[in-house]
C-alpha cells in the first residue's frame, strides 16, 4: 500500500466521500479513476501517480494530539492497521483523520498501553464499518 504524500493528493481523497466515523476518527475515500479535465495544464500534472493499488494517508493534528509521541503512535497504528484490512490492489485512495482528541485525564501517558489499546480498537471499528459500507 502506497502512502500519500503531497497536499493536492489530501486535497482530492478529502473531497471524496466519508467512508466511515467513530468517535475519535473519520475515513475518507475516492476513486481514482481518471476524471474529466477542463484545463489542460491540470492533465499534466496528475494527482495520482500512475502506479497501482490503493493508497493511505494519516491526519493527525497537533490540535487533537499536542504530543509528537502520541501522533507518532496514532500515524504507526492507522498505517499497519490499513495495510491489513484494505487490499493492495484496490484503486482506492483513503485518508484517516483523527477527528476528537483523546482525554488526557484518562490516558496520562502519550504512548501507554491502554492509549495503544484504544486507538487500535477505534481504527478496527473503522475500517470494518467501512468495509461493511462498500
Amino acid at each position: 500500500m502506497n502512502r500519500l504524500k503531497t497536499r493536492a493528493q489530501f486535497d482530492a481523497v478529502l473531497n471524496g466521500t466519508v467512508l466511515a466515523r467513530t468517535h475519535h476518527f473519520v475515513l475518507h475515500g475516492c476513486s481514482q479513476t481518471p476524471t474529466p479535465v477542463c484545463d489542460p495544464s491540470e492533465a499534466q500534472n496528475p494527482v495520482f501517480l500512475q502506479r497501482q493499488g490503493a493508497f493511505i494517508g494519516a491526519m493527525v493534528p497537533k490540535r487533537w494530539a499536542r504530543r509528537a509521541v502520541t501522533r507518532n503512535l496514532v500515524k504507526r497504528q492507522i498505517y499497519s492497521l490499513a495495510q491489513d484490512h484494505f487490499p493492495g490492489d484496490q484503486a482506492w485512495a483513503y485518508v484517516v483523520r483523527l477527528r476528537q482528541g483523546f482525554a488526557a485525564k484518562q490516558f496520562s501517558s502519550g504512548s501507554s498501553l491502554a492509549l495503544k489499546l484504544a486507538v487500535r480498537q477505534q481504527l478496527l471499528a473503522l475500517f470494518s464499518t467501512a468495509r461493511q459500507s462498500c
